[in-house]
């Protein structure tokens, strides 16, 4: 087995090389196939740490890919459905699949998913977290979690970064062009008003929790993780 190495198989060329960007970006290799047949062909051949795997599929749906690799292997699967499918979870569990994910996806949610489930497998090496710590605050975002004085709160992927990102860099003032930039990327297409709106959803979530931090508004320039004391 490769452990550092990800089967993607996908019909849809686009979602294949953004999913290859991100995951490469990670340090990982990849494999792409686009229809059933060339995924159980590549699977043989590279034998993968990870598959990602479409359900609607050329030649060989994604449930007898699934069946087929289960014959020989126990590789961590996670299935990839289109929103609106009929998604049998509990046929994917009996095929053995470790996880599901619904288009559209974040490319970011999918690569957490990715080391979640090896971390669970123990398939590969553990990798390091990426967690920031406050007083009653948890940021990981190895995982896509959000801890606020001790209970985990279900928080958005694109708030949990922006989070994250203020967090990781306390008491530096950001513009909001700059999150823009380095939290929403190259998926970015609208305007900044889009930060203030998630900085709004993210207060409702911590405001008030703790006197040692504070998510604040420098006005005319953008905003900051302050911390005190």
């Amino acid at each position: 087995m490769n452990n550092r190495k990800i089967l993607i198989v996908d019909d849809d060329q686009n979602i294949c090389e953004l999913l290859r960007l991100y995951i490469e970006k990670e340090g990982y290799t990849t494999a792409i196939a686009n229809d059933g047949e060339q995924a159980l062909e590549l699977f043989d051949r590279e034998q993968p740490a990870l598959v990602l795997l479409d359900i609607m599929l050329p030649k060989m749906d994604g449930w007898q890919v699934c069946r087929e690799i289960r014959k020989t292997s126990d590789c961590p699967i996670i299935m990839l459905t289109a929103k609106g499918e009929v998604f049998d979870k509990i046929l994917g569990l009996e095929l053995g699949a470790d996880d599901y994910v619904v288009k559209p996806f974040e490319a970011k949610e999918v690569v957490a998913r990715i080391r979640a489930v090896l971390r669970r497998t123990g398939s590969t090496e553990e990798e390091a977290v990426k967690e920031v710590r406050w007083d009653k605050l948890v940021i990981n975002l190895t995982n896509y979690e959000l801890i606020v004085d001790g209970k985990q709160i279900d928080t958005p992927p694109k708030e949990l970064e922006l989070l994250y990102h203020l967090a990781s860099n306390p008491n530096k003032v950001f513009t909001r062009d700059q999150l823009l930039d380095q939290v929403w990327g190259f998926e970015y297409y609208g305007d900044s008003r889009t930060v203030d709106v998630h900085v709004k959803r993210i207060r409702e979530k911590i405001d008030g929790v703790s006197d040692k931090w504070e998510l604040r508004t420098v006005w005319g320039v953008g905003y900051k993780f302050e911390t005190k004391g």
